[in-house]
């Protein structure tokens, strides 16, 4: 195991270090317009806390559940990104299935932060919400080796934006995603010759990492001051 985690780390770093700090914050800024605004069928943030706000007696707490079960869901389905109206053809530099899996984790953490009491217009929570896709393995990770000099939290309540922060950020989430799906990638090749297998593996590993992603984003983004969510 050891051996297959250098092969694919090696085999990644290229294309890792493809994108400069400022193409990568250019990617993820494509990413989130299109998690927080929508996309043709493809509902925002918003409108997705919204509703499922509606859907759990305007409880916050059980709209951030449901929010995060919807999310590994629709991450789990096999070729979801072609069947989210259009995704697919979106001008991202990066593979149609990672772009897709990150719009929709995007989503579910921005819906989060929402219905905590958020601003998504917010520069600052915009960022944080992009940190959270490390999980908390990765931003702790990232703390002890200081190439991350913070938490989602601190990001979103700091005094002001950092854009030095969010570029770098920027770099660590997209060298992240890369890692994630050549690893996804390993593993449905591994299991291609059980016929069904890959499929599994490929929602298995997509459903995961969504739920890790939503439970830190839970945790991490405590509510703020209560403030009105539109309907």
């Amino acid at each position: 195991m050891a051996g297959v985690a250098r092969f694919v780390a090696s085999s990644l770093a290229p294309a890792a270090q493809r994108f400069a700090p400022q193409a990568a914050a250019g990617i993820l800024r494509q990413v989130l317009e299109v998690a927080i605004d929508g996309y043709q069928r493809f509902p925002g943030a918003e409108k997705v806390a919204a509703k499922h706000l509606s859907k759990n007696s305007d409880d916050p707490e059980l709209a951030v559940d449901t929010v995060i079960e919807q999310h590994i869901r629709l991450a789990g389905v096999q070729g979801f990104v072609t069947s989210i109206g259009g995704l697919i053809t979106l001008p991202v530099a990066l593979p149609a299935n990672l772009t897709g899996l990150a719009i929709v984790q995007a989503r579910m953490v921005a819906a989060i932060a929402h219905l905590r009491g958020y601003d998504l217009d917010d520069p600052r929570v915009r960022t944080a919400v992009i940190t959270c896709l490390l999980g908390e393995d990765g931003v702790t990770d990232r703390l002890k080796k200081a190439s991350l000099v913070t938490s989602p939290l601190a990001i979103a309540t700091a005094p002001v934006f950092d854009p030095e922060l969010d570029r770098q950020v920027a770099g660590e989430v997209v060298g992240e995603l890369i890692a994630r799906i050549g690893g996804k990638r390993m593993a449905i090749t591994v299991t291609r010759r059980v016929p069904l297998l890959g499929g599994a593996v490929g929602a298995g590993v997509d459903g995961w990492s969504t739920y890790r992603i939503g439970q830190y984003a839970d945790k991490s983004l405590v509510r703020r001051a209560p403030r009105s969510i539109e309907q």
